[in-house]
C-alpha cells in the first residue's frame, strides 16, 4: 500500500486498509511500527508521522521471494515455481505470459539478441 500511495499517515492507511478488513487503528500502527524496526517502513519525525516504504517494491519482493524459496521451498525455485504453476489457476493469457518470459530468458542466456 505504501508503494501506491506514497508516504502516508496512519489514518490514511488505515481507512485503506478498512475497504478489505476490519482492524483497528491500534492495530495498524502496530503493523507500521514493526514495518520500521524491520526497515521495511521508514516514518519522519513530524507530526502526524508519515511512513513510507523503505526500499523499492522490486528489492523488497525479492527478498521477500528468496526467503520464502529458502524457508518453504528448501531453496528450490523450481518447487515454487512448479507449486505456483499448478495452485495459481491461471488463465491462458497468463500462461502465455509466463511462457513469454521463460523465451526471454533462455534467448538472454544463450546470448541471443
Amino acid at each position: 500500500m505504501l508503494w501506491r500511495r506514497g508516504p502516508s499517515t496512519v489514518r490514511e492507511v488505515h481507512e485503506t486498509l478498512q475497504a478489505d478488513r476490519h482492524t483497528s487503528m491500534t492495530t495498524t500502527l502496530k503493523i507500521l511500527q514493526v514495518m520500521t524496526d524491520r526497515g521495511l517502513a521508514v516514518r519522519n519525525d513530524a507530526r502526524p508521522h508519515r511512513y513510507a516504504a523503505a526500499k523499492q517494491e522490486e528489492k523488497t519482493q525479492a527478498g521477500l521471494l528468496d526467503d520464502l524459496v529458502q524457508k518453504a521451498f528448501g531453496g528450490s525455485v523450481r518447487k515454487l515455481l512448479i507449486r505456483a504453476v499448478e495452485d495459481a489457476r491461471l488463465d491462458a493469457q497468463e500462461l502465455r505470459e509466463i511462457q513469454k518470459t521463460i523465451d526471454h530468458i533462455r534467448k538472454r542466456k544463450r546470448g541471443d539478441p
